[in-house]
């Protein structure tokens, strides 16, 4: 049997741009490299139909910054949703994605599927943790949108990804997330950022995944800080209504001199 035309995604993450656009981040000038990150999305055979911006998108949390975003990623009139990361301030975000494409729902349906926004940031902290009252949020929507397929977006990565630093850094408090998700089988996936590297990984029948960031990258598997090699890029889905998906990386060449010797950013 043929499946019918599928929804098409594209998650963003870790653009950590300033609000000056000429500044680097470690030897990558970010404004840049989100550029060529929305030139390779404009060249796709078909556009998106959504934007999924899965946090720390301005890296000075400046009203300029977020500015910088809206004016590089409104012209593709594409709906485009976000959620906050550690580098991201709320507040902010919410007085300056103004753009009409910009939408602040975290609670959504687009074609056979349901999207589900979590606030994994914790004031002053790297590492990430879901609120009680998020957690409640969490399994009311889901039990309102059963028996739609359902993708959850959030920032911290909820699995230990064998790299030493990171997995310090990571969602604190998964077994919470998973004591929902385990109630909730409509539940297909789980994307999230931080990490600036691609992963998969499957628990039960939920797929878990990260994307590259849009600037630098950070090196699989590190007991300490540690650039990687691998260009900029974002990750492409494609929904279909019984629940199933396809899902593939892009990167983008993009010319940078890299601080190889940075401790951290």
């Amino acid at each position: 049997m043929k499946k019918s035309s599928p929804l098409l995604i594209a998650q963003l993450s870790d653009l950590h741009l300033f609000a000056n656009p000429d500044r680097d981040l470690l030897g990558l000038n970010t404004f840049s490299s989100l550029e060529a990150v929305v030139q390779k999305l404009k060249q796709l055979p078909v556009l998106p139909d959504q934007l999924l911006l899965t946090g720390d998108l301005a890296q000075d949390e400046t009203p300029i910054a977020y500015q910088q975003i809206q004016s590089l990623i409104a012209p593709l009139q594409i709906p485009t949703y976000w959620l906050p990361g550690n580098h991201d301030h709320l507040p902010t975000m919410q007085a300056t994605f103004t753009a009409p494409s910009f939408q602040a729902h975290k609670s959504y349906q687009m074609g056979d599927w349901h999207f589900l926004l979590l606030d994994s940031s914790v004031t002053g902290k790297v590492y990430g943790g879901l609120s009680p009252e998020s957690l409640d949020w969490l399994n009311q929507e889901l039990e309102q949108c059963d028996p739609q397929p359902t993708l959850i977006a959030l920032h911290h990565p909820p699995f230990a990804i064998k790299s030493d630093w990171l997995d310090q850094i990571g969602l604190q408090n998964s077994d919470d997330l998973f004591a929902i998700l385990d109630r909730h089988s409509h539940v297909k996936l789980v994307v999230f950022g931080h990490i600036h590297q691609q992963f998969e990984h499957q628990r039960r029948s939920i797929h878990y995944l990260s994307t590259p960031s849009t600037c630098i990258q950070f090196a699989p598997h590190s007991k300490t800080f540690a650039l990687d090699h691998a260009q900029p890029g974002f990750r492409l889905f494609q929904l279909y209504g019984d629940g199933s998906f396809e899902t593939e990386i892009h990167r983008v060449m993009f010319e940078k001199t890299l601080d190889f010797s940075a401790k951290g950013y």
